[in-house]
């Protein structure tokens, strides 16, 4: 049993303090709300371990809690920030104190970047400043729209609805995630593979039928030489000019391909001209389209909801809406709302919505009930992004069939067609 040193509040609101043996910090809370007490502190009493331990006066500085051991590496997961926000929204409405609540959630987690933002978080709450502002100072763990509705749910006394509704947001972006993600890693998978077999048969079974053709000393087709050369670049033997194999840069080219197209998005012009051309790909741009128009109006009609100006909430959506496209056809409409025209106008003008999405934030305009017809707009794109990437996939398997024959059959046809021309000499 340990002795715990609570601070609470009576059923007038006067400040209690004591101490309370038990076996754990839940079961100490447990038996002051048994008294009749609400706890917002509750520490363990810690024991003397020798009589030459200093010993802290009363009017000794508090110690920072220490963050957790070891480095931390990398940021927060979206899983692990929505379990947070779920967590903290079920305390809240429980009725326990914000900072109690903090406290619970930072000491259940193990030492990683969410703990030590917390433990920050902690701090600043407790010296009085508002949640908002100190998790705004941690952007890269709570972005804007985060913050935002935190402060909205703050100002309004709503704090634990707001939390709820942010942690449905944010469950629904990565369920929408992870349908897309799962819908790649087939196609990604069969074409790893196919690169790989089909490489080592450029470097180990080619050359065993050029050393045949030699021997016969025959004159190869064009189709043979090309599929000969390609082969002795992949094993590297093309030319003594060549150092590197053609099969290394055929394996590091996913990387190279990844690097240069994240390194080409950090620049304003380079981010516009991806987006712009993704959106006008044949299979994929629909795709991005829809589900992009899902994540900005669910994003929309949550901060609407949450009490957000319509002005500050058109621009935090349009910074979290991830497509530059939309960016500049939401801030267009910021503008133009600004000036006193309606949403809808100025957003069918921009051309990047269809005339549905459109005419449902007109309606939802006139009726005002704005948040709600952006939520039924979300609600249905994310079932028409379903049904357009079990699309995809089902396009995709007969695509990389076929195009995985068509590899093998040039291959196949390379070798024979100089096999016909070995008979006829054998004869």
């Amino acid at each position: 049993m340990a002795t715990y040193q609570y601070e609470a509040l009576n059923a007038s609101g006067q400040p209690q303090k004591g101490t309370i043996e038990a076996g754990s910090s839940d079961e100490a809370i447990q038996r002051i709300k048994m008294q009749g007490y609400f706890p917002t502190t509750v520490r363990e009493q810690k024991v003397k371990k020798s009589a030459k331990a200093p010993v802290a006066g009363a009017g000794a500085p508090v110690k920072k809690k220490k963050k957790g051991g070891g480095i931390t590496i990398g940021g927060v997961k979206a899983k692990q920030l929505t379990l947070f926000t779920r967590q903290l929204s079920t305390l809240q409405d429980a009725g326990l104190p914000l900072l109690r609540s903090l406290q619970i959630l930072e000491g259940q987690l193990k030492p990683c970047k969410l703990k030590n933002v917390l433990i920050d978080v902690c701090e600043d709450v407790e010296a009085g400043t508002s949640l908002s502002e100190s998790m705004a100072k941690h952007p890269r763990v709570f972005n804007r729209l985060y913050t935002k509705m935190v402060q909205a749910g703050e100002v309004g006394g709503v704090l634990d609805i707001i939390l709820q509704r942010l942690s449905e947001f944010m469950e629904k972006a990565q369920k929408l995630k992870r349908k897309i993600k799962g819908a790649m890693v087939y196609p990604i998978a069969v074409i790893s593979i196919a690169i790989i077999i089909l490489s080592l048969i450029m470097m180990f079974i080619i050359p065993q039928f050029e050393s045949i053709f030699k021997d016969f000393e025959i004159e190869l087709p064009a189709l043979t030489m090309w599929l000969i050369n390609t082969s002795a670049w992949v094993a590297g033997t093309a030319s003594p000019e060549q150092s590197v194999p053609g099969v290394v840069w055929i394996l590091a080219s996913p990387f190279i391909v990844m690097i240069s197209y994240k390194l080409i998005r950090r620049t304003p012009f380079g981010r516009a001209a991806t987006d712009w051309i993704w959106a006008k790909v044949p299979i994929f741009g629909p795709l991005i389209r829809k589900a992009t128009v899902a994540r900005f109006t669910r994003t929309l009609g949550t901060l609407i909801s949450a009490g957000v100006p319509i002005l500050e909430a058109i621009q935090i959506t349009a910074q979290t809406c991830g497509n530059w496209l939309y960016e500049r056809a939401l801030m267009k409409v910021h503008d133009a709302i600004r000036e006193g025209e309606s949403f809808a106008t100025p957003l069918r003008e921009t051309k990047v919505c269809d005339a549905l999405v459109v005419n449902m934030i007109d309606v939802g305009e006139e009726t005002g009930d704005m948040d709600s017809m952006l939520s039924k707009i979300a609600d249905n794109y994310d079932e028409e992004v379903d049904v357009a990437v079990g699309s995809l996939v089902s396009l995709l398997e007969p695509l990389m069939v076929i195009v995985l024959g068509g590899i093998v059959g040039t291959i196949v046809l390379a070798m024979f067609l100089p096999m016909i021309s070995m008979i006829e000499s054998l004869q």
